[in-house]
């Protein structure tokens, strides 16, 4: 039998271009599923990066807080601590050197107390200082720290001012009697909304009871940090022996300062001065306020 002669390039050729014709038909529907499906796919991206983020509350100025008892001048501590000055040198270095309180971490509190102590009086200073973080992303660490503040100052008894006092028509309206009514109701309104005086713990006759009369009691300050107050509490314990305790507390940002001083005397009918301790006490806080600025 005669055998057929292959022909190069005839069956192969054909082979090939219908391959390439089916790869090019299968290609072609998968170009066009894809094209299909991606107005959709550029849809769910373009909602997700629409939504809009919850704004995130700035943080506090501080990150680190100073060294406590390093942060009182050695000038300082002789006025606030004046019976040192009669101690042996060695006793008299330790009482300013002061001790360091005990805390978990130096960079959110820090503290230290100091001492010393005559026959006849002792004082007592101690510095707090404690730095603010809030957790909550809406919450600023300032907002936070002024919450703070603002349990210290009521727990004081110092009522804390709004913070945006109406205008002065507006108060003259409000406070303004009708007319034809007694002014007795607008002076009863004033007296009921007024704080009570802090009743002083050794009695009416106690001296700390003139010092609503003399500017002395406890009160909001100016010109110190954000916002201050100074409490002053005077007790007795026996007919010869009086401890007064001068508080003054400041905010600064996302940080809190209280200082606190006390002076006991023994053997004396008199009360330590109130204006003498309250001055010293907010110095020292016009020292720190500035520290912390630095």
């Amino acid at each position: 039998m005669q055998r057929k002669r292959y022909a190069p390039g005839h069956t192969g050729s054909a082979a090939r271009t219908a391959v390439a014709l089916a790869l090019g038909l299968g290609l072609g529907a998968g170009l066009t599923a894809c094209s299909a499906g991606t107005p959709a796919d550029d849809i769910a991206v373009d909602a997700k990066a629409g939504q809009a983020s919850a704004p995130v509350a700035p943080p506090g100025r501080y990150r680190t807080l100073f060294e406590p008892c390093g942060a009182v001048p050695q000038a300082t501590l002789k006025d606030l601590l004046p019976g040192a000055a009669a101690l042996p040198d060695t006793e008299r270095d330790k009482a300013y050197r002061g001790i360091a309180a005990v805390t978990y971490d130096t960079d959110r509190r820090v503290g230290c107390t100091w001492k010393a102590d005559t026959p006849d009086t002792s004082h007592r200073l101690s510095l707090d200082i404690e730095r603010v973080v809030s957790y909550d992303a809406a919450v600023s660490d300032d907002d936070r720290a002024q919450e703070v503040y603002v349990r210290k100052q009521l727990a004081a008894g110092i009522p804390v001012p709004p913070t945006a006092p109406p205008s002065p028509t507006a108060t003259a309206t409000a406070t303004a009697p009708p007319t034809g009514s007694p002014t007795t109701s607008a002076t009863a309104t004033t007296t009921a909304t007024a704080p009570p005086a802090k009743a002083p713990t050794g009695g009416p006759a106690d001296p700390s009871a003139t010092e609503s009369a003399t500017g002395l009691e406890p009160r909001v300050l100016e010109g110190l940090g954000d916002i201050a107050f100074v409490d002053d509490v005077l007790s007795t314990t026996g007919a010869n022996s009086h401890q007064r305790a001068v508080s003054v507390v400041f905010r600064t940002s996302n940080v809190i300062v209280t200082i606190s001083y006390r002076e006991q005397s023994t053997g004396s009918a008199e009360a330590p001065d109130s204006a003498e301790l309250q001055e010293k006490a907010r110095n020292l806080a016009r020292q720190l306020a500035e520290r912390l600025e630095e």
